[in-house]
């Protein structure tokens, strides 16, 4: 380790109350920001001052050259933003040439409210806020769908973002096949397949995103209205070869449904739901995928909330009406305890890497073979702080044992425990 870049840290963390303040609050990003204002660290040494405690600073004063102590970043302002662009870990998204970030923005919550399946009313400031904070942090895709807002979950992150240079923009993912009723908003959305819809649906799609080409267009739930899967799956490959997308994948496909595509055109990416609560994919969905170099981004991997550790018994029960939540079974009852209670059981391993609640439950979906990244919401910039570092979080097998036990006492869930 190169000393003198250790003491330089350590002066200016001393000095300056304004960085020694952003320190405590997220020393990863803190070295980030140092590293862009010319300090020169090497990958093994920000590995050892992650470690440092805040409580360290005072002891580590003596070991320092006073005159070292003078050093003060006063003169470069430090902003409520930093940029982990160049640090957080990278994973080949299957066969679409595309290096995605272990996490990536979930657009569903920022949709708003008015729709069946909305997480209540959403300021659209905040929302954009949240985005952008993201694509801050270095988070380099953003997961959203037509249906999400009934169109205006698309719109918000094209708002968000317009004013980035096009060269640091994040991917952005959309989904196809769920079709409202724009006279009842109140009406659940129909799970459409058939190839004329769904070439109307990617134009509007393309439209609200304000873009040329989406990155990855997603079949999000199997057709309902007659429409063979070889039939929708046909349509979304004829979009990829005409450039109106980037790559194509299905979301809540079970094995049968990627064979059956399989068989017509490679499946490139899988989006399913998985979290340590419903773990049913990794027994099926998961493998397959992996054997077929089809990438997998998970959805609700800290399940909708419950494995924030913010969340409780109490707050369930003051979920509005015009939240999805409140009806379901994961939010009331027995389920609800349980869940509360393995998100509980989470702390310890939490507290044993320094890190949140929701950043474990995150890691140990990301700890299983197959999946490439989890989608993870936010409806404020302060959301995405506490869930980023499971980009880079690796959980021990201790980790994982300890969490496994948890699953097996606290009765949550369904499926495999252990990666």
């Amino acid at each position: 380790m190169t000393q003198q870049s250790v003491e330089i840290l350590i002066g200016k963390l001393l000095t300056d109350e304004e960085l020694r303040e952003a320190f405590q609050q997220n020393p990863h990003g803190v070295l980030v920001w140092l590293l862009q204002q010319g300090l020169q660290l090497s990958r093994l040494e920000m590995e050892a001052l992650r470690s440092i405690k805040p409580s360290d600073l005072s002891g580590l004063a003596e070991t320092i050259d006073r005159r070292l102590q003078k050093a003060s970043l006063r003169k470069v302002h430090m902003t409520h933003t930093i940029h982990d662009t160049d640090t957080l870990p990278t994973a080949p998204l299957g066969t679409t040439g595309m290096q995605i970030t272990r996490v990536g923005f979930g657009a569903w919550a920022i949709g708003g409210g008015g729709w069946t399946f909305a997480w209540g009313n959403q300021d659209d400031a905040d929302s954009i806020a949240a985005i952008r904070h993201a694509v801050e942090r270095g988070i380099n895709w953003i997961d959203t769908a037509a249906v999400y807002g009934l169109g205006h979950s698309e719109e918000i992150v094209a708002r968000a973002l317009r004013d980035i240079p096009a060269d640091d923009r994040p991917y952005v993912f959309t989904k196809a096949g769920l079709v409202w009723d724009e006279r009842d908003h109140a009406a659940p959305p129909r799970r459409i397949g058939d190839p004329l819809s769904l070439r109307r649906e990617v134009d509007a799609s393309l439209r609200r995103l304000d873009v040329e080409r989406i990155d990855l267009y997603q079949m999000h739930w199997p057709a309902e209205d007659g429409t063979p899967l070889e039939d929708y799956w046909g349509t979304l490959l004829q979009l990829k070869a005409e450039g109106k997308v980037g790559a194509v994948g299905l979301s809540n496909h079970d094995v049968a449904q990627l064979e059956a595509a399989e068989r017509v055109g490679h499946v490139d990416t899988l989006k399913p739901p998985f979290s340590a609560i419903r773990r049913e994919g990794a027994a099926g969905e998961l493998p397959w995928c992996a054997a077929h170099r089809t990438g997998v981004i998970v959805y609700s991997p800290m399940q909708s909330g419950l494995l924030t550790g913010a969340f409780s018994v109490a707050r369930a029960a003051q979920l509005g009406a015009d939240d999805w939540r409140s009806r379901s079974p994961d939010f009331s009852g027995v389920g609800l305890r349980r869940n509360v209670a393995l998100a509980d059981a989470l702390r310890p391993v939490a507290q044993r890497h320094g890190t949140t609640v929701a950043a474990v439950a995150v890691a140990w979906t990301l700890a299983w073979r197959g999946v490439t990244g989890a989608i993870v919401g936010a409806r404020l910039p302060t959301q995405v702080d506490g869930w980023i570092g499971a980009a880079s979080l690796e959980l021990t097998d201790a980790d994982l044992d300890d969490i496994a036990a948890a699953i097996a006492r606290t009765g949550a869930g369904t499926g495999p425990v252990r990666p």
